[in-house]
């Protein structure tokens, strides 16, 4: 009796119990962080072209001569598909190619950034000089400093790491030179915006080098004085911020854009009223498909598709910070706490200014909002961040034991050929 019932209670005891034991061997796995980066970045982009498509028709048929309303959206698609080229070969590559690019890639796109001021070629948007012409297509350079900015942080800090106690290690090879010289030529065009994530990039990249946490209240003290000038000194800034501050509720001046997104979501309820439904993007609302395209999704999806948004960014730091605490290169931990900053705080920024916690800065939302240079370049560093998980142990193997779509139809056929062969 003893014999027979050991061996039951062994299998029993190797069981995973119920459906907990099941997702702890799927967080466990190599490809779990690998995966989560995928998935969330697959939903998000594709959500963001179905809310792009309903947010941008009205739009397309008023600002463009072909008349169609698909124009904006067949843009956008057209930057998913490049974005999604980027994403994959930046997936496939190792992590030392990325240590040899993160110099040439912050220079060329410091680079691209003084083409911003020269005549007929870099041209301003809503007074921020911070675009430039290429051939047929338009580019924001500053945004491929973000990802410039990560890699070098990374490559930089990471050499520097056990110096870092000491203040001339971290001001001479990466604050003045580096740092400095990318804040510096956005900030020259008026781009606060830009400005901000990149200040919040730079803080990531410190906290995660382990820099002594007492030199960043004086870091912040310094940025903070310099954003307050820039308010101040701007007209337009310092109005979007009476608007903030409740001092201007005029609908048809500086506030208009603000409350006709809460009017969005006080219109969208708990349910909202579908897909496609939206009453703001009527020439309501001046930005549906870009700064404020959360506000049409709290109007056509209601509170789920608001928390399905949240959640989504939510998973993607989530994976970004198992990245950073598994893995065991110092270059990898900086650059991913770099990137995972930039996508989430841009993310708290607008949703922050839609929903009225913070003023309007113009930052589009990421993956989501229609825009090529932001989605192109944050699914390459989305690209990067999968490149740092395929180097932990065992992902690489993993990914590459499992079998193709090809492999699989091909081992499919012949069996099914020699079944009808047999006459079974």
């Amino acid at each position: 009796m003893t014999s027979t019932s050991t061996p039951s209670r062994a299998r029993t005891a190797d069981r995973p119990r119920g459906r907990s034991g099941t997702w702890r061997s799927h967080l466990d796995s190599p490809v779990a962080t690998y995966n989560l980066i995928a998935g969330v970045t697959l939903a998000l982009v594709v959500f963001g072209l179905v809310m792009v498509l309903s947010a941008s028709t009205v739009m397309s048929l008023e600002e463009t001569d072909l008349a169609s309303p698909y124009a904006i959206f067949d843009s956008q698609l057209v930057f998913a598909v490049i974005g999604t080229v980027a994403l994959v070969v930046a997936a496939r590559m190792p992590v030392i190619a990325w240590k040899r690019l993160a110099i040439p890639a912050l220079l060329g796109a410091l680079a691209l950034q003084l083409l911003v001021f020269v005549p007929g070629i870099g041209f301003a948007v809503n007074g921020n000089r911070n675009w430039i012409h290429v051939g047929p297509l338009t580019m924001q350079p500053s945004e491929l400093i973000k990802v410039g900015l990560v890699l070098v942080g990374g490559l930089v800090l990471s050499r520097k790491h056990k110096h870092l106690d000491h203040l001339g290690h971290v001001v001479i090879p990466f604050l003045i030179p580096i740092a400095a010289a990318s804040v510096a030529l956005v900030l020259v065009g008026g781009d606060l915006g830009t400005v901000l994530v990149l200040g919040a990039i730079i803080a990531a990249l410190l906290y995660a080098a382990g820099v002594p946490g007492r030199w960043f209240a004086f870091s912040f003290a310094g940025f903070a004085a310099m954003a307050t000038s820039l308010v101040l000194l701007s007209p337009n800034r310092l109005a979007r911020f009476d608007v903030w501050l409740g001092r201007d509720t005029n609908p048809f001046g500086q506030a208009r854009q603000p409350m006709q997104g809460r009017f969005a979501l006080a219109d969208g309820g708990w349910f909202g009223l579908g897909l496609g439904a939206s009453r703001e993007k009527w020439q309501w609302l001046s930005e549906p498909h870009n700064d404020f395209i959360f506000a049409i999704i709290g109007e056509e999806l209601g509170l789920p598709g608001t928390i399905v948004v949240l959640v989504l960014f939510a998973l993607l730091a989530l994976a970004c910070y198992r990245l950073v605490v598994r893995t065991t290169d110092t270059f990898v931990r900086i650059a991913t706490a770099g990137a995972m900053t930039w996508i989430v705080v841009q993310a708290m920024v607008n949703i922050g200014a839609v929903i009225g916690l913070l003023p309007v800065i113009g930052l589009p939302l990421p993956l989501v909002s229609s825009g090529g240079s932001s989605l192109v370049t944050t699914m390459l560093a989305l690209g990067v961040l999968l490149s740092f998980a395929r180097a932990e142990p065992g992902c690489a193997e993993a990914l590459a034991a499992r079998p193709s779509v090809l492999r699989r139809t091909l081992s499919v056929v012949p069996t099914r050929a020699l079944r009808r062969r047999s006459g079974r």
